[in-house]
């Protein structure tokens, strides 16, 4: 089991794949990672070598924002958003859909359970 920014990636399957269970990284980056390290697209984690995961260690810690590092960032820019006051925030601090969605009948992801309106039946 390798284990890369503070992550236990999965052994048994392939590199661009496993490295995706890094938060911060995605398919791009993953595709990105392997090409400047130099190892094939069709190889799996568990064929690594000891330097190779070195190497990609590196160069996740040299070029890239992950996990905490990036969870704090975005706390952070959430926090600022709120402390500011503008219209972001404001939703941010009320639990409400930040990027104009409907709330009339959806959102119940970032509202919650529906709750019963009492006296409302007959």
């Amino acid at each position: 089991m390798a284990r890369i920014a503070g992550v236990n990636i999965p052994t048994n399957k392939r590199v661009v794949i496993a490295l995706q269970y890094i938060h911060g990284i995605g398919p791009k980056f993953a595709t990105d990672i392997t090409t400047k390290v130099g190892i094939p697209v069709e190889r799996r984690v568990n064929e690594l070598t000891d330097a190779e995961v070195i190497q990609i260690r590196e160069a996740i810690d040299r070029d890239y924002t992950v996990e905490g590092d990036l969870r704090r960032n975005v706390a952070m820019n959430i926090k600022r958003l709120m402390d500011l006051g503008n219209y972001r925030g404001l939703r941010h601090r009320k639990g409400l859909p930040v990027r104009g969605q409907r709330t009339h009948t959806n959102a119940r992801t970032r509202k919650g359970p529906a709750k019963p309106i009492a006296g409302k039946k007959k």
